[in-house]
């Protein structure tokens, strides 16, 4: 399990560091890595590495979150505060208001 991770990791970074040298972000390096070795191309993964695959999965997007958000600027946050705010804010009420009046009777969902 050891070495399919080390595998893994050593291809996503060089897939990253090739899609920074073509001026693409290197996420999309590391995003194709994942599809082409995992179990729907190539099936190259340990099977005990699929079983933990949601924690990996989930610390994943805690790192991509504390990048995304350290790298933030203030001044530009405060320029484009209120329309980030509406634009985030506003959604996402409607969607938590449309779940609470619609999925007990769409769904089945207990309140």
């Amino acid at each position: 399990m050891l070495t399919s991770l080390a595998f893994v990791f050593l291809v996503g970074l060089s897939m990253a560091a090739l899609c920074q040298k073509l001026k693409m972000p290197r996420i999309i390096g590391m995003l194709l890595t994942g599809v082409v070795l995992g179990p729907y191309v190539l099936d190259v993964l340990d099977p005990s590495i699929l079983s933990i695959s949601a924690q990996l999965r989930q610390m994943a997007l805690i790192i991509i979150l504390l990048k995304a958000g350290l790298s933030l600027d203030l001044s530009d946050l405060k320029r484009v505060g209120r329309p980030a705010v509406l634009m985030s804010c506003v959604p996402a009420s409607c969607e938590i208001l449309a779940f609470f009046l619609f999925a007990p009777s769409v769904l089945g969902v207990t309140r």
